[in-house]
């Protein structure tokens, strides 16, 4: 066993949280949603999550929290720096680095800590480029429980997928309840059946 995987376990031990989860596809690849994402706390449980279940991942990150001495653990706990003044091609560079060969789980956290914006779209066209699966992780305190739920394939039907995640999310309240946000893209918004086109990141604030 790896110390990742050992100090994981030793976490879900000693925690008040309980980890019920799910086992992602064996392909080692995929889209990994982290919500309610209402709290920088739910980064831990990811770590968590992530080394208990000996996955390959990766997640987005503001490009000042790589400066420093902080860059090479930000980095070597999977960060991928992402720079908001200039955010043009990111996806193109995720998936660009997917079609090379990179295996890894994508971790986002679509609605970010600001509630009444609805979910940032670009997941959803990685997933679509990619043919990743989506893996649903969740965060619910009013169970103090959290870990991964189902696998699903997005289909191109913005509003028919976006239900289906909606569904599963309906009962969990996150850290902080109060700043929850309903899982909404602006393709729906509009009336749209169709691709989501949102090049903007979702990265930990």
């Amino acid at each position: 066993m790896d110390l990742r995987r050992a100090a994981a376990r030793t976490f879900w031990r000693i925690s008040r949280w309980h980890l019920v989860t799910e086992r992602p596809p064996h392909d080692g690849a995929g889209i990994l949603i982290g919500a309610p994402h209402t709290s920088n706390w739910d980064f831990v449980l990811m770590l968590g999550i992530a080394w208990e279940q000996g996955i390959p991942f990766r997640w987005l990150g503001k490009h000042t929290l790589f400066t420093g001495v902080a860059g090479p653990l930000m980095r070597g706990l999977g960060g991928i720096p992402v720079d908001r003044r200039d955010p043009a091609g990111l996806v193109d560079d995720l998936v660009a680095r997917v079609r090379s060969g990179e295996r890894f789980y994508l971790v986002v956290t679509p609605e970010g800590t600001r509630s009444g914006q609805g979910w940032k779209s670009g997941f959803y066209r990685i997933a679509r480029e990619t043919g990743w699966g989506v893996t649903l992780g969740y965060v619910d305190r009013t169970t103090m429980t959290t870990g991964l739920g189902p696998t699903i394939r997005l289909t191109g039907d913005v509003r028919a997928d976006m239900d289906v995640v909606r569904a599963f999310y309906a009962d969990k309240s996150g850290f902080r309840p109060e700043r929850r946000t309903e899982p909404r893209l602006a393709a729906e918004q509009v009336g749209a059946a169709g691709e989501a086109t949102s090049d903007e990141p979702e990265e930990r604030p």
